[in-house]
């Protein structure tokens, strides 16, 4: 091993509040610059918080971790705060009383000339972002976080592993970087060039969204000449109506080694039908309506969709199975469409609604008024939870992609009913076309609306049908 006179080393950290200020904790991860073995972990629950208390006590945790390794060692920071780095390399002023302390007590860990800092995208910090959600976690539990509980490092070197596999990583199914890669690394190949013209943004030539006029599950590849485009609103505070549940012929087959035949698995992909729940009484007046509220029932206008849908997917045909999300609203949806169908409902905790903390049953307007800074922090943050220890939309957006891959994976060639809320359709929706956060912020999606994805084997994802409501007219 080198002297801890030459060692250099890379601290990452993160902080986060489920309120902000709201509980919250931080993590910090310790690593070889050479090989990227993680070499110590801290993290901790901190009671009452903001976000940039949370970074900056996320900051000195891990300092003082690479101290006590390496006393005499050069630290690279990274992190995804542009605030912390900003002040600590001296650009910026700290003027807020509750970071001055802080900011020196970092100071202080390391003489200055041994600290450089960057900021790094927050997709590049995940694993001090796990640390400080799992230290939160505890502390949701009573407890303080525990490094034998801990898989951050599992997690991420998992991930980490996956990203350098050459030359076409298979990535979880729905996330477009994986489908994107296996495309390019066909094209650097000499796999073959494609036969017609696929549409501007397809991950693969030729296979494309089969747009609003086609049902998906009724043909394994949908047509080259449909582009798959959807509108979706603009509207940028909120979306335009709904409640707010996070508002929060088949291609033509190549010839044997020409165009995609050696590429992309072209096989029957696992088709989910997104089907958002009927009306409550709270739909109609836009009300935050989650899985931390009062589990609402369908009103009789929710009823009826309920049966609409219920009469144009017996129509249609093609479902094989149904799986819903816990809440009442869902299951009576659900419930309509099985009994039309003959089909049984399993449940499914991942397809659960966000919790909305204190925001339950309130307006967007409501909240506007009584919690400003955080509805703004919400707003501008994935990370940011609603007041009150509600789930952040990155905390969401964890829970269903890994439900989206047990499900992938349990009905490969098969066309699934997931009955479901905003904010998992939305998210699905997202992870798909790659878009960022923010792009949940632009779909329209009503009350009993219809979507749909395609997963394929080899990681793409094809959106095939964005908010359907003509079986409502």
């Amino acid at each position: 091993m080198t002297s801890s006179s030459s060692r250099e080393v890379i601290v990452e950290a993160d902080g986060g509040s489920r309120g902000n200020p709201g509980p919250a904790g931080y993590g910090a991860v310790v690593l070889d610059p050479v090989t990227g073995e993680t070499l110590a972990e801290a993290a901790e629950y901190i009671g009452v918080a903001t976000n940039n208390v949370a970074e900056y006590k996320g900051l000195v945790a891990g300092l003082k971790a690479a101290r006590s390794l390496f006393p005499d060692a050069t630290v690279h920071v990274r992190m995804d705060s542009k605030l912390v780095v900003e002040q600590m390399s001296g650009r910026w002023k700290i003027k807020h009383p509750d970071m001055k302390p802080l900011a020196a007590e970092a100071g202080r860990v390391f003489p200055a000339g041994r600290v450089r800092y960057e900021w790094i995208p927050r997709e590049r910090n995940k694993h001090a972002d796990r640390l400080a959600n799992e230290a939160m976690d505890a502390g949701k539990r009573g407890r303080q976080w525990e490094p034998s509980d801990s898989t951050a490092a599992l997690d991420t070197a998992a991930a980490r592993n996956a990203a350098t596999l050459p030359p076409a990583p298979s990535g979880p199914p729905g996330d477009a970087t994986a489908g994107a890669a296996r495309a390019r690394a066909a094209l650097a190949t000499g796999a073959g060039s494609t036969t017609g013209a696929g549409a501007a943004g397809d991950p693969v030539p030729g296979r494309t969204g089969t747009g609003s006029g086609a049902w998906p599950g009724t043909v394994a590849h949908p047509a080259a000449e449909d582009d798959g485009l959807f509108a979706a609103d603009e509207a940028l505070g909120a979306p335009a109506s709904g409640d707010f549940e996070a508002q929060a012929g088949s291609a033509a087959p190549a010839a044997p080694g020409q165009g995609w035949s050696a590429g992309p698995d072209m096989s029957a992909p696992a088709t989910f039908v997104l089907l958002r729940h009927g009306e409550t009484a709270l739909t109609p007046e836009k009300r935050f309506s989650g899985s931390g509220g009062t589990d609402p029932e369908l009103s009789a206008a929710g009823l009826r969709q309920a049966e609409a849908v219920a009469e144009a997917l017996a129509a249609r045909g093609t479902i094989q199975e149904i799986v819903s999300s816990p809440l009442t609203r869902c299951r009576q949806t659900a419930g309509a469409v099985a009994a039309r169908l003959g089909l049984d409902v399993r449940v499914e905790q991942g397809l659960r609604e966000t919790d909305f903390g204190a925001w339950e049953g309130l307006t967007f307007g409501e909240v506007r008024e009584r919690h400003p800074e955080d509805l703004d922090a919400w707003l501008a943050s994935p990370k940011a939870a609603p007041t009150g220890g509600g789930e952040s939309f990155a905390t969401v957006a964890r829970r269903v992609a890994a439900t989206r891959d047990r499900l992938t994976a349990a009905y490969a060639g098969r066309t699934v009913l997931l009955v479901t809320h905003v904010t998992p359709i939305k998210t699905l929706i997202r992870l798909a076309l790659g878009a960022p956060p923010e792009s949940l912020f632009r779909m329209e999606l009503s009350a009993a609306s219809i979507s749909a994805v395609a997963y394929y084997a080899d990681g793409n994802a094809s959106v095939r049908l964005l908010n359907d409501t003509s079986h409502l007219r």
